[in-house]
């Protein structure tokens, strides 16, 4: 991997880490339903409006419905597992959970995909989630049905995550490959056209929501125009640089930032094992990314 690689890894969890702290402010004020529907209908708007700025073709070289499809298994399934695990999990077990994006990236990998896992893939992948498990400890919690549920929900997203980074590959970068910001605003546009039911069930039938709120609007946006748009073209440009498995290690990096902007701006306080657990999943990143001893010939 290049030094810019490295950096947009860590500026793309960055990123995601500051989603959390957006959600934080509009999922309790508009739902979250209708926050994950906003979220990648702005993002979709943003890339749309870049891309008109760019004065782009919108040219999707006969890969649009491929498109749309990574957007509902990339953005709109995994954002409404998460809804429905929120209503489920306490504060933090999502985060742990969302840590097995590699490890489901690595299983289907190796079982579909023909991925090649070292045994330092696994070693990272394994303490990638130690890490993020000490950063994120949380309270016990009865092992209920509704919990075995949300639990059910964030592994389903990761494996959506993991999924979507080889069929992207698949799809998209194996057949003479897309510009990373059409492959972007299509998954976004896919995601809205999926999520969109979801959303008028929502507003139709849930408890009443207080639009005219201008901090939970700009959160909003912020998710849709920052988090999402400009988050998924670094996110697919990793993908044609460096592979799925690669990419996918971003998810052991968002927590220490969520963690980090909420300590920032919400006046959180930083766990005992903040320091150590993050120390631990840079330590699993460097494992899984980096390059392996050639044998000697």
């Amino acid at each position: 991997m290049r030094p810019s690689d490295y950096s947009r890894l860590v500026l793309l969890a960055a990123i995601w880490g500051a989603s959390f702290l957006f959600m934080r402010i509009a999922a309790p004020e508009f739902g979250a339903v209708p926050t994950a529907f906003l979220r990648v209908l702005f993002g979709a708007i943003g890339l749309a409006c870049l891309l008109v700025m760019m004065k782009s073709t919108f040219r999707f070289e006969g890969k649009f419905g491929v498109a749309l499809m990574l957007g509902v298994i990339n953005s709109g399934l995994p954002f409404l597992m998460y809804c429905l695990a929120a209503t489920r999990l306490p504060a933090g077990y999502s985060a742990i959970l969302n840590a097995t994006t590699p490890l489901m990236g690595a299983l289907l990998g190796g079982l579909f995909f023909g991925e090649t896992l070292t045994l330092r893939k696994w070693g990272g992948v394994l303490s990638g989630i130690v890490g993020i498990i000490i950063i994120t400890t949380t309270a016990k919690t009865d092992v209920t049905g509704s919990v075995v549920i949300g639990v059910i929900a964030c592994l389903v997203a990761t494996a959506c995550y993991g999924l979507a980074g080889f069929l992207t590959r698949r799809w998209i970068s194996q057949r003479g490959g897309l510009d990373p910001k059409m492959v972007a605003f299509g998954s976004q546009l896919g995601a809205t056209l999926f999520l969109l039911p979801f959303f008028v069930g929502s507003v139709s039938h849930g408890p009443a929501i207080f639009w005219l709120q201008g901090g939970v609007w700009a959160s909003v946006i912020a998710l849709g125009l920052m988090c999402t748009a400009l988050a998924y073209i670094l996110y697919f440009r990793l993908i044609a640089d460096i592979g799925p498995l690669r990419s996918l290690t971003v998810t052991f990096l968002i927590p220490p930032f969520a963690v980090l902007w909420g300590y920032l701006v919400l006046g959180e306080t930083l766990s005992e094992g903040f320091g150590m657990g993050a120390l631990i999943v840079c330590l699993a990143v460097w494992m899984i990314v980096s390059p392996g001893k050639t044998p000697a010939q």
